[in-house]
């Protein structure tokens, strides 16, 4: 016979005995092991089945969940590296952007000031012609 214990001797909720129960049922039925039937019967009698070569099956299973977890955790941990360097990435590319815009943008205002005072000498010169022109014609009016 079996060996098998009390579910509620576990100290486990009863989630985690139905969770345990499942994953005991799977890792029998990979080993092919005809403990699988043991354990459904267990199982029905509200006992979890505790012999050898269940707990050796459960154990190999746990191993092999546990190593696809960490894999799985290892690859969601790069893409959330990749991701995360992508924004970076893209956040500093941005700012150069925006740094180059900003850098256009003063010589652009650098260039309006120099033009304004251009503007502001042509003016003034263009006020002095007028004025010698005025003068001008003045004196031609006088000859």
């Amino acid at each position: 016979m079996s060996t098998s214990i009390a579910d509620n001797q576990l100290g486990l909720s009863h989630s985690e005995v139905q969770l345990l129960r499942q994953h005991q049922q799977i890792a029998l039925s990979q080993q092919g092991s005809s403990s699988s039937r043991a354990a459904s019967h267990a199982s029905s009698q509200g006992r979890l089945l505790l012999d050898p070569t269940s707990l050796q099956a459960l154990g190999a299973h746990f191993d092999r969940l546990m190593y696809a977890i960490q894999q799985r955790w290892q690859a969601l941990s790069q893409q959330t590296q990749m991701a995360t360097q992508i924004q970076y990435d893209r956040a500093g590319n941005a700012i150069e952007i925006a740094d180059a815009e900003i850098a256009r943008f003063r010589a652009i205002l650098h260039e309006i000031d120099e033009l304004q005072v251009e503007f502001d000498k042509v003016r003034r010169i263009g006020e002095i012609v007028k004025g010698f022109r005025a003068r001008v014609d003045h004196l031609e009016r006088r000859i």
